[in-house]
């Protein structure tokens, strides 16, 4: 008799699915963990690691405090693995993709704290593979010119980058059913919005300081745009998903 799929035994256990759920919310730090799950922090700490051993989660050193570490679920190798569980028991039960076209228009809102690289970098993405359905904005704590890289990482994926920065304080007024947060220090100081946006932390590194052995950040900003728009692509089928849920009455 053969055995479960990876993914069947590792999620199967309730703590670990716990886990899983609670980071499919967001980017989260072991101490918000152990808290939204009630849970001695060896034992939290014991089954992350099962997690990332399989490569399900993914940790990151926060740029707020170095002291700090962010655990992220990475959602393609989720999406990997659980087409690999559906497909071994029955062939059509591999999953579809999910049409970002359908659904109404929603309002998401980017932010960090330059608005010259990750948030602007992230509105550019959502609007490519969201087009009308959805209206997305980006703002920062701390607005400074686009940096050139970011313009430079978005022309390679055919994405004209033209944009002008803002503070987040002169949005803050409006009303988005999601706002996200782009890096740890903004995290920090995000004001509230009216209306209950959800609130989504993804805690991604600052590109412009990445820089490599010749002096260079565009490869940071290309690793940057792959990861957003791995995320934006799992955002956007979210988005659909979720259309009746968010949407205003």
């Amino acid at each position: 008799m053969s055995e479960p799929p990876p993914f069947v035994r590792l999620a199967s256990d309730p703590l670990r699915w716990r886990l899983l759920r609670e980071l499919s919310h967001g980017d989260r730090r072991v101490r918000e963990l152990v808290e939204l799950v009630g849970q001695p922090q060896n034992l939290v700490s014991y089954h992350l690691r099962k997690l990332r051993a399989a490569e399900l989660v993914r940790a990151r050193r926060s740029s707020f405090d170095g002291r700090d570490t962010y655990y992220h679920l990475d959602l393609g190798r989720c999406a990997d693995a659980l087409a690999e569980a559906g497909s071994s028991l029955h062939p059509a039960l591999v999953p579809n993709p999910a049409d970002p076209t359908a659904g109404s228009r929603l309002k998401v809102l980017f932010v960090c704290t330059g608005n010259s690289g990750r948030s602007p970098m992230a509105e550019a993405l959502l609007r490519h593979r969201a087009g009308s359905t959805v209206e997305v904005a980006s703002a920062g704590s701390h607005p400074k010119p686009l940096h050139p890289d970011a313009v430079r990482a978005m022309a390679e994926r055919g994405i004209a980058l033209d944009h002008e920065p803002s503070h987040v304080d002169g949005l803050r007024n409006r009303r988005f059913h999601w706002v996200i947060s782009l890096c740890d220090r903004v995290r920090e100081v995000c004001p509230e919005f009216p209306g209950h946006p959800r609130v989504v932390h993804w805690s991604l590194p600052d590109p412009a300081r990445e820089i490599d052995d010749a002096g260079e950040t565009y490869p940071a900003f290309r690793r940057l745009a792959a990861e957003l728009d791995r995320r934006i692509g799992f955002l956007t089928a979210q988005l659909k998903n979720l259309n009746d849920e968010v949407k205003w009455t």
